[in-house]
């Protein structure tokens, strides 16, 4: 459906798209979501560049990134359109990158077909761990917000609305969204691989919050 040669020239235009992005979503978070991706649709026997190709365009029209989203939803589809890229896989890449990302999901759970539930799955897997740690604090500071504030207990019901525009703080994110994301994945190889990387998030939290107060 995809052919090697659009995939490459899809890859570029994603990697040129964002490459002023300084809030964790630039160049190395797609090459290491494409890579994620690329393992789970293996082991779970997915259209692999139809896959690779919603990886790599996953971010370029996301609220949060983009001034204006819906010209870069636009400017997506012609560019897909001159790479003659069919309707039908066309659809199918709008159907995983417009349905995918944590806050659509709040809403309920968006129906993905399964190589929408790998990009998900690569997706969240590069936002838990060590490097999803490192994201955390990094976008953090790139919107402003405070590192901690223990005055300042994690939302435990949080709307769309206050997750995409009232500041919270970094180790509040992890309580009201990252350690959540474990029960969140879609294949059995993601799950174990979140397993292991929640793991060394709680660690990190724990081991800052006895930091904080010099209990450690």
């Amino acid at each position: 459906m995809i052919t090697e040669a659009q995939l490459t020239a899809i890859q570029a235009y994603a990697l040129q798209r964002l490459a002023q992005d300084h809030s964790g979503h630039g160049s190395d978070h797609l090459e290491r979501v494409n890579r994620l991706a690329r393992r789970l649709a293996v082991a779970e026997g997915a259209d692999l560049n139809l896959t690779l190709a919603a990886a790599w365009l996953h971010d370029v029209i996301d609220d949060k990134l983009m001034a204006d989203p819906i010209k870069a939803h636009q400017d997506l589809a012609d560019q897909l359109t001159e790479l003659r890229v069919t309707p039908a896989a066309q659809r199918e890449i709008f159907d995983i990158i417009d349905h995918m990302s944590f806050s659509k999901s709040m809403d309920g759970a968006q129906k993905l077909s399964l190589e929408g539930q790998i990009v998900q799955d690569a997706d969240r897997l590069d936002a838990i761990g060590a490097i999803g740690i490192a994201r955390a604090l990094y976008y953090s500071g790139h919107v402003g917000e405070a590192i901690y504030d223990p005055e300042l207990p994690p939302r435990e019901h949080l709307t769309k609305e206050q997750y995409r525009n009232q500041p919270g703080t970094a180790i509040n994110h992890f309580y009201e969204k990252l350690f959540k994301l474990a029960d969140l994945m879609n294949t059995a190889a993601a799950k174990q691989l979140a397993a292991s990387r929640t793991a060394v998030m709680h660690e990190f939290v724990d081991q800052f919050k006895a930091e904080w107060v010099s209990e450690d």
